[in-house]
């Protein structure tokens, strides 16, 4: 697809901008930008619109917002004064103005996720390649150690059950071998390349990683991890999972994204869970109705497809937790779901996460422990596993190791999209063991990423009338009254909240009633 307007030719697959047939330098995010306006040139694009397609849902200051617009406007030869291709509408966003011309490649090359000159076309759900990592050591004798690094992330990321991951012994054939990511992509029919290398100096290893979608070239994730050298077996395992963890949820924003241009019924089974992914984790009522619809559709599509069963099985049990559907009705269907996806595939931990939640909402505290337990075991590095666990234990009111699985989440993954759920688990914890200025601390921040999270909300009010700050939580009740859906009282907070004990249940509306709910 190729879009001429102005002296320009913007060309999404070869993601090259001309102007009068020279190439504009332009960075990564700031063409994805510009693609988005353009695809989407009918309408105003929202600030939201812009996160959720090009940041994958993260928060980002206005400053950083305006600034890629302007760098834009600056590669299109527009500005904010002339605002003759991109208009500025305030409090509104943004729309791309200017009269495109649309090319279409021929359908060889249009067919998405398959090269004429692949070897094997691209499957259609996430593939990736880890290629061995490089000794950049001065004394190049640490090859052992990036050979290990390279089989554990295979052996590590071929646990993600829904990710298509090329085996060792054709990984390795790309050893020592300086080969375009793109020619791989084609040899060995693979989206993805995980590469990196290790240096080591004196007692220090220092080890850089990246994720690049190898069809485009473009850099999805990198980070580097500096170590003491110690004992090397410990170093290995601290890397391998540090970067598996950082990988996945990384991967599930850049398939999302991918699906960002397309009409729903342009969409795969596995896309519209990428979508569904990207859409639940905001948490607002209208994304999980999206994300359910999404996931409704991939089963109509794909009845028997274990990823589908187990997120719609998991939307369903977040959407009866916050009051979205009701919950006698919906936890039973929810549970059937989970259930299927674990009969359909017992070694993906989606399933069992989902599994764990419909009981959690049901208050069979011990299934639903084990269920939790179940997907932290089957992937030890998966910060949504851990994550998921920590909210089970501490509504269950087993607070220290409900904080310990929500810190290991937030280390695991420090970026993810789901930040707010761990933090709220650690928050709910602190809750339990009556820690209220804690609870006040972790919630507020809470706020701060998801200003809109009611279950955040609810915890907010209560631990400041426990924390004696009466006149301050019977403010924030009647502010978050107004918003929350359906309306707060103490037989919905009963009916809907999962406290795992009669106790805690008390100890949780105690906090509520201090601050002026009834009813």
């Amino acid at each position: 697809m190729r879009w001429l307007f102005d002296e320009h030719v913007l060309d999404v697959d070869q993601r090259e901008l001309r102007r009068a047939g020279a190439v504009v330098a332009i960075e990564p995010q700031v063409f994805d930008v510009l693609v988005y306006l353009i695809r989407n040139r009918g309408r105003v694009v929202s600030k939201d619109d812009l996160l959720c397609s090009v940041w994958g849902g993260r928060i980002v200051s206005d400053s950083a917002l305006a600034n890629r617009i302007n760098a834009v406007r600056t590669a299109v030869g527009d500005s904010g004064g002339d605002q003759k291709l991109i208009r500025t509408f305030p409090r509104k966003g943004f729309r791309f103005v200017g009269s495109v011309t649309e090319e279409t490649a021929p359908l060889a090359s249009a067919l998405p996720g398959v090269d004429a000159t692949a070897k094997f076309p691209l499957p259609e759900q996430p593939s990736l390649v880890v290629l061995p990592f490089a000794d950049m050591s001065p004394e190049r004798n640490e090859g052992h150690f990036a050979d290990g690094i390279t089989e554990d992330l295979i052996t590590e990321l071929a646990r993600i059950r829904w990710l298509f991951v090329i085996a060792r012994n054709s990984a390795f054939a790309y050893k020592d071998r300086a080969v375009d990511v793109k020619q791989i992509s084609r040899e060995l029919g693979v989206r993805y390349v995980l590469e990196g290398s290790v240096r080591r100096s004196g007692q220090r290893m220092r080890i850089n990683a990246q994720l690049v979608d190898a069809t485009s070239g473009v850099h999805q994730w990198a980070e580097r991890y500096d170590r003491d050298a110690g004992e090397i077996f410990a170093v290995q395992d601290e890397i391998t999972s540090s970067v598996a963890a950082a990988v996945e949820p990384h991967l599930l924003v850049a398939e999302g994204n991918r699906t960002a241009y397309l009409s729903q019924d342009e969409l795969s089974a596995w896309q519209l869970v990428a979508r569904a992914q990207s859409q639940y984790w905001r948490l607002t009522k209208e994304d999980f109705d999206a994300s359910i619809t999404s996931l409704t559709q991939a089963l109509e599509r794909s009845p028997d497809f274990a990823p589908a069963q187990a997120l719609l099985a998991f939307a369903l049990g977040f959407a009866a937790h916050m009051g979205w559907v009701e919950r006698g009705e919906w936890i039973p269907v929810a549970r059937r779901h989970a259930e299927r996806a674990i009969a359909l595939d017992d070694r993906n931990p989606w399933g069992y996460s989902a599994l764990g939640y419909a009981a959690m909402m049901q208050r069979r505290t011990e299934e639903s422990l084990a269920a939790f337990r179940k997907a932290v075991a089957l992937t030890p590095s998966s910060a949504a596993a851990h994550g998921h666990l920590s909210h089970g234990l501490a509504f269950a009111g087993i607070a220290d190791e409900a904080i310990k699985h929500g810190e290991i989440a937030m280390k695991l993954s420090p970026l993810d999209p789901a930040m707010a759920r761990f933090m709220g688990g650690i928050a709910i914890a602190h809750y339990t063991a009556r820690r209220f200025e804690e609870t006040i601390r972790l919630t507020r921040d809470n706020l701060r990423i998801r200003p809109g999270f009611q279950g955040a909300q609810r915890l907010h009010c209560a631990s400041l009338a426990q924390a004696g700050r009466i006149q301050e939580a019977r403010a924030y009740l009647s502010t978050i009254r107004q918003t929350h859906r359906p309306p707060l009282t103490i037989e919905w907070v009963r009916n809907n909240v999962p406290y795992q004990t009669p106790e805690l249940m008390e100890l949780f509306i105690e906090g509520l009633r201090k601050a002026g709910l009834d009813g």
